[in-house]
């Protein structure tokens, strides 16, 4: 199956590279030249190889994936033993976990982010407070509601359990009765998990497929009914929703405040202001003595914190595979697709800072249409172009 897929994908590349040598693609399906340039753009075949990550020098070695893989499902990465960073990033949802707030050795304040395509993210988590992968994998490990966990455990267990693969990628284990070389294996813990969810991607989905049939001169029957098709005019027309979920990852890695409303049992949350002061004093961010790249950090440099409009921004986030991880939003406030296409049909007002918004005034049978669409936007998540093996394979 696994080989299937990527073959597939090889297929869908090559019929869309097809695309700039077809005279006729102006008028194909109704698609003007420029609506195809746009779908095109949109394709999962366009996605860029994946760039280096300057600050972890083994983010593509494979020896770090694979300790990487294996630390990714360990349960002795948490303070009760029963946590790992799979119990919300579950490989067969998806690598996300299906409920509203996060459960580890207690509960979060927010929903479980998908990892396909995080490699791309300048900024990860909900509210961008991390910059790197391996940064962001760190976060969790010593969250007292996620793993829970200590620094000075965990390098115990590399220690105790994975001794010979570390020191093949790092040397020989410090001295771990010193705070600084507990730090340093720390470190490498978040960088070879790191290089593992590196290698978490999308595959293609029924809507890729129907660029693929549009540019090859085939019209694309059979591949997406007529209310997909009309779903799709409405996400790069009059829904606007391209303004923010483009290109082939359909997200522009960017936060936005969309006025929804918080929960009331928990505090109130001011996403992005905070994330943005966070990631500039982060111990562990690009800038840091444990960066592998100090001097390259154009991101962190130009990093706007402070500003009115970042309050309860978010993330947003990929719309690929969206259909299948409900409930929506930062903290899981929507229940269904249908109930966030009303919340940006309605865009109330936000609580704090600032909604940019405006009422869609769509009417119910296009709100369907554009549902339907986002429903051909699901398909496999690979792992090194193949279906995820689990925690012992």
């Amino acid at each position: 199956m696994a080989h299937r897929t990527s073959a597939a994908i090889a297929l869908l590349a090559a019929t869309l590279g097809a695309a700039h040598a077809t005279p006729d693609a102006s008028t194909r399906a109704g698609w003007t030249r420029a609506q195809l340039a746009q779908l095109r753009a949109m394709a999962i075949t366009e996605l860029d190889p994946l760039p280096p990550d300057p600050t972890n020098r083994v983010a593509d070695d494979p020896r770090a994936a694979e300790l990487g893989r294996r630390l990714f499902f360990d349960t002795r990465l948490s303070a009760n033993g029963r946590v790992a960073c799979s119990t919300c990033h579950q490989p067969e949802r998806a690598f996300q976990d299906g409920i509203a707030l996060a459960v580890g050795v207690g509960t979060t304040a927010r929903r479980t982010m998908p990892l396909a395509g995080m490699a791309r993210a300048p900024f990860l988590f909900w509210d961008g407070r991390k910059d790197s992968l391996w940064a962001q994998a760190l976060g969790p490990l010593e969250s007292p509601v996620e793993h829970g966990g200590t620094r000075p455990q965990y390098a115990r267990v590399i220690a105790d359990h994975y001794r010979d693969d570390y020191e093949a990628l790092f040397g020989p284990l410090p001295d771990l009765t010193l705070w600084d070389a507990i730090t340093y294996v720390f470190v490498n813990i978040g960088k070879v998990i790191a290089a593992y969810e590196r290698q978490i991607e999308f595959g293609a989905s029924r809507f890729d497929r129907y660029v693929a049939a549009l540019t090859t001169g085939a019209p694309g029957e059979g591949v997406l009914t007529d209310a997909e098709a009309a779903g799709l005019r409405l996400f790069i027309g009059r829904a606007n929703c391209s303004q923010c979920h483009d290109g082939p990852l359909l997200t522009n890695h960017e936060f936005h405040n969309t006025g929804v409303r918080p929960r009331p049992e928990l505090p109130l949350d001011h996403g992005r202001l905070t994330g943005a002061s966070a990631a500039v004093s982060d111990e562990f961010n690009c800038r840091s003595r444990w960066s592998d790249a100090r001097d390259r950090c154009a991101e962190l440099d130009f990093l706007v914190t402070g500003a009115h409009t970042l309050d309860r921004a978010y993330k947003v986030p990929s719309l690929r595979n969206v259909a299948e991880r409900a409930p929506y939003m930062h903290a899981g406030q929507l229940a269904t697709l249908s109930d966030v296409l009303d919340h940006y049909n309605r865009a109330p007002a936000a609580v704090a800072g600032h909604s940019e918004l405006r009422p869609l005034r769509l009417r119910p049978v296009e709100l369907r249409q554009l549902e339907a669409f986002l429903r051909t936007l699901s398909g496999p998540v690979l792992v090194g172009g193949r279906t995820p093996p689990g925690p012992t394979q």
